[in-house]
Parts: structure tokens; C-alpha cells; sequence
């Protein structure tokens, strides 16, 4: 197809779907813009229907066989999906990793603060990883450590679920709960 004098060609759509004279195959399916089924006919046929009422002739489905297509406008139908791409990436909830840190030793009062929080994180549905720093001689009593988070689960256990155990990494006794 010659482009018209005075006007630059269309170019070829790398992103999105195919239309008018992108469409590859000989026949199509084709659905007015009402919605209405106008069978499979050439695609020749086809685009010059939809000039006819002032429209493209957009490939929305290139899989099937025969492809179908619709007599929409392309700009139009390109910002409507990716308005709608927009929405979905906007929607999904990411899951992040909160930390709560404690020390083997620690009092009644600041144990239920942080559970209170550590609570918080759950039911926002994020993930929790709890660390407990030990220094100079508590390394010796892993198990005041161990005893501590044991606790943290049986606390946790109606809203949570222990991801990864309790276990040592240098210094720091670790465990990372999710919701359940």
C-alpha cells in the first residue's frame, strides 16, 4: 500500500495488537462495533467495512482460527488496555519483610510491645522475620534464645506459621513467620 501524498506512513505496531493492514492472515472473523457477529470473511473485505463507518479493523484475538477482529479505534482500544494493565499492577499486594529484634533477656512489658507489633505486621498480611542479638556472654545460653522464640511461636500460632526455624547465623538467632 502506497502512502498518501502529504501524509507519513502508519508505522508497523510492535507493541499491541495488529490492525488494518498489519493483519497477516487472509480471513478473519469479524465483529462489529456493536458487537455483533459478521462472520468470517477476507480481510480485505473486512477493512474496507470498517472504513466505511469511520473505524479500524483491530485484530483482538491473533490465536484463534480464524483470527477475530473488530471494527474498533486502535488509539482508543491501546489506552483502554493499558489503563487496564495500570489498574491490575496497581491492585496486586506485594508482600514485604518486617523485622522485629529482640535480645534473649528481655522484660514481660517490652515482649508484649513487640508482639503487639509483631501482630500488626501478620494481619497486614506482610511476613516477619525475628531476630535475636545476643552479646558477649548470653552467647553461651542459645537456649534462653531458643526458649524465647519457642514462645514467639506458641504466641503466634493462631494467625501465623513458622516459615523458616528458629536457627543460628553468627551472633543472631533467626526465625520468619508468614500469615497463615
Amino acid at each position: 500500500m502506497m502512502p498518501r501524498r502529504g501524509f507519513a506512513p502508519t508505522p508497523s505496531p510492535l507493541n499491541g495488537p495488529r490492525f488494518n493492514e498489519f493483519i497477516q492472515s487472509q480471513k478473519v472473523r469479524v465483529i462489529d462495533e456493536n458487537g455483533e457477529n459478521l462472520g468470517v470473511m477476507f480481510t480485505r473485505e473486512a477493512m474496507e467495512q470498517a472504513r466505511e463507518v469511520g473505524l479500524d479493523l483491530v485484530e483482538v484475538s491473533p490465536n484463534a482460527d480464524p483470527p477475530v477482529a473488530k471494527f474498533l479505534d486502535v488509539g482508543k482500544f491501546k489506552y483502554e488496555t493499558q489503563k487496564k494493565a495500570n489498574l491490575a499492577r496497581k491492585s496486586q499486594k506485594t508482600q514485604e519483610i518486617k523485622e522485629i529484634k529482640m535480645r534473649p533477656n528481655i522484660d514481660d512489658h517490652d515482649y508484649d510491645t513487640k508482639m503487639k507489633k509483631l501482630n500488626e505486621f501478620i494481619d497486614e498480611g506482610d511476613k516477619v522475620k525475628v531476630t535475636l542479638r545476643f552479646r558477649g556472654r548470653e552467647l553461651a545460653h542459645g537456649q534462653l534464645g531458643m526458649n524465647l522464640l519457642r514462645r514467639v511461636q506458641d504466641d503466634v500460632v493462631e494467625t501465623a506459621k513458622v516459615e523458616q526455624h528458629p536457627r543460628m547465623e553468627g551472633r543472631q538467632m533467626l526465625m520468619v513467620l508468614s500469615p497463615k
